[in-house]
């Protein structure tokens, strides 16, 4: 079935709509000038060391990996399990899930202080590294989502599309998978060391990647001031509701996994009970403010034909996925090394001594950068391309069966 849905670019030229742009790129400059910074200066002025290596950048980058792959869920729903209510709305999807890969990706090319290596992981692959399989998959899911679209939009080619979008399905479980087994093949860190942070990225990603979608739905409809009706917008919030629950599950099957091991008792007592910031942050805004609170505004009956609550529900599963991933990325570090099991270690190395971090400005300058060049990315698509309905109206949803 070809949609017959009418696209336009969008036409919005209030002071409202510069002032977002503006500030955009005002972020995506001070996230350039800052890895500038840190390339001249050494990254000796940001709140990274020998310890923690990675920081806030890689929540950051993670963050926006992930939420491209689960951005494109609405156009999978569409093209290849047939869902004709999300098929207006598959466009953008393709759309925001490259743009939030490109963010994401600009942030760790500019994080290496050499961003001219890249050309070394280009051109010399060793396939034993999860790392070089990753940078096949992310620039040919770029490729292959870049296909999609087009798919979509050339009405002759639109038969193509649903082939196209199970090869896109399957790329981004890969990569995503491939994002997780990162961290989950890190033997020596207590914290990581297992299969379950890949389903677990898989399923982060269709929370986080739905909630931005869903706000940048909303403030481009809002802007353009284009006809937005309850009933896709109750679609979205049904889904999200149900991701959220998913990482909820996953997050507990995860540390209960960890606590069912002994020598697992020390990481986990110190990330959900003596961690300090890590365990504030797992218990107020992971749990707290990203998990249970979202499933609150999202199914309280009162709540439920609510915009406001639905924008409260999606800022806050940003909230806790930036929490979650502060907790996995950074707390995993903070924890020593346990190189010789079952013997206490000293040294002047740090060893046994719990990791001190505290991001430095250039640092959140740089992942604000990075997420601000995507949404700029977004917006200059839609301004350029016919990626957005012009309506979207209760009336054409209750017509849609599928």
């Amino acid at each position: 079935m070809v949609d017959q849905t009418r696209y336009s670019e969008l036409k919005v030229n209030s002071s409202r709509y510069w002032l977002i742009l503006g500030v955009l790129a005002i972020l995506a400059g001070a996230g350039l000038a800052a890895a500038h910074y840190m390339d001249v200066e050494g990254h000796h002025v940001s709140g990274m060391n020998n310890q923690i290596v990675w920081g806030m950048p890689h929540v950051f980058a993670i963050f926006l990996i992930i939420a491209s792959s689960g951005a494109l869920n609405i156009a999978s729903l569409s093209s290849v399990f047939g869902k004709l209510i999300y098929e207006p709305l598959a466009r953008l999807s393709a759309v925001l899930s490259i743009a939030l890969l490109v963010g994401g990706l600009a942030i760790l090319l500019l994080d290496l202080g050499r961003p001219d290596r890249l050309i070394v992981a280009i051109t010399y692959y060793n396939f034993k590294s999860i790392f070089a399989w990753n940078i096949i998959l992310y620039s040919g899911f770029i490729v292959v989502v870049a296909a999609y679209l087009w798919l979509m939009m050339e009405r002759r080619m639109h038969a193509y599309s649903k082939p196209a979008g199970i090869v896109a399905l399957i790329w981004r479980l890969v990569l995503t998978t491939g994002t997780g087994s990162i961290f989950g093949f890190l033997v020596a860190r207590e914290a990581y060391d297992t299969a379950l942070l890949a389903p677990m990225f898989i399923v982060m990603s269709f929370a986080f990647g739905l909630a931005v979608f869903i706000l940048l739905l909303m403030a481009s409809f809002k802007l353009d001031k284009r006809v937005l009706g309850d009933c896709h917008l109750q679609r979205l919030r049904n889904l999200l509701g149900i991701f959220t629950a998913a990482i909820f599950y996953f997050v507990l099957l995860f540390h209960i996994t960890k606590l069912y091991g002994t020598q697992n008792h020390g990481v986990e007592y110190f990330l959900l009970v003596e961690g300090g910031i890590y365990t504030a942050l797992f218990w107020l805004f992971q749990i707290g403010a990203g998990n249970l609170l979202p499933l609150l505004l999202i199914y309280l009956p009162a709540l439920k034909q609510s915009r406001v609550s639905l924008v409260l529900a999606c800022c806050l599963v940003i909230v806790g996925a930036f929490a979650q991933l502060y907790v996995i990325i950074i707390g995993g570090q903070a924890y020593p090394l346990n190189i010789f099991p079952g013997y206490e270690v000293s040294s002047s190395f740090y060893d046994g001594v719990i990791g001190e971090y505290m991001p430095s400005i250039w640092e959140l300058m740089l992942g604000l950068g990075g997420f601000a060049t995507s949404i700029i990315i977004v917006f200059m698509i839609m301004r350029i391309l016919p990626v957005t309905p012009e309506i979207l109206p209760d009336d054409q949803a209750s017509g849609i069966t599928s």
